[in-house]
């Protein structure tokens, strides 16, 4: 990375080709689920790596910076489908309606995902790297550009925020 931001174009295409590679087994591991998204995404990764890397600082860790931004694309990518998957939602038997799901972890993330849209970037996104990715508070304050107090703050306000939000939500059931 580092030789092809210094103008090697031949070291920059060895770096895009193995990252290719590693990104295919991160995002597969992820989307164990969503086989066939994968090779998408690991191309929507590897523009947004070329787009933004100017944005990279050789004296902090690539691997870090790089899994920041195929989390953001993977998080895209779940947001995009589940808003599909809300709208085609099927309804097939009346019974149906009464049988436990047996999908209750995914129905928890996509549940969760509709609430953290509700929130503002300055909330979710803190909780989003340190809650549900396990970053620290200082990779999150490097990787949304916000200070390390400001992280703090918005994963406070924000899960003060989500909670008020679950409660409105079991109140009008």
């Amino acid at each position: 990375m580092v030789d092809g931001l210094g103008g090697n174009d031949a070291a920059y295409h060895a770096f895009l080709k193995s990252l290719s590679v590693h990104l295919r087994g991160f995002l597969r591991v992820r989307l164990a689920r969503l086989p066939d998204d994968v090779e998408d995404l690991v191309q929507e990764t590897l523009l947004a790596v070329h787009n933004q890397r100017h944005t990279y600082d050789p004296g902090q860790p690539l691997t870090a910076w790089i899994h920041a931004i195929a989390r953001y694309k993977l998080v895209d990518l779940l947001r995009r489908r589940a808003g599909r998957e809300v709208l085609n939602d099927p309804l097939d038997e009346e019974l149906d309606v009464f049988v436990a799901s047996e999908n209750e972890a995914s129905d928890a993330r996509r549940d969760l995902a509709k609430l953290l849209e509700q929130l503002p970037d300055r909330q979710r996104l803190p909780i989003v790297h340190m809650k549900l990715e396990g970053l620290s508070v200082a990779e999150t304050a490097r990787v949304t550009g916000m200070s390390e107090a400001a992280v703090k703050v918005g994963v406070h306000r924000g899960l003060k925020a989500l909670a008020e939000l679950i409660r409105s939500t079991d109140e009008n059931r």
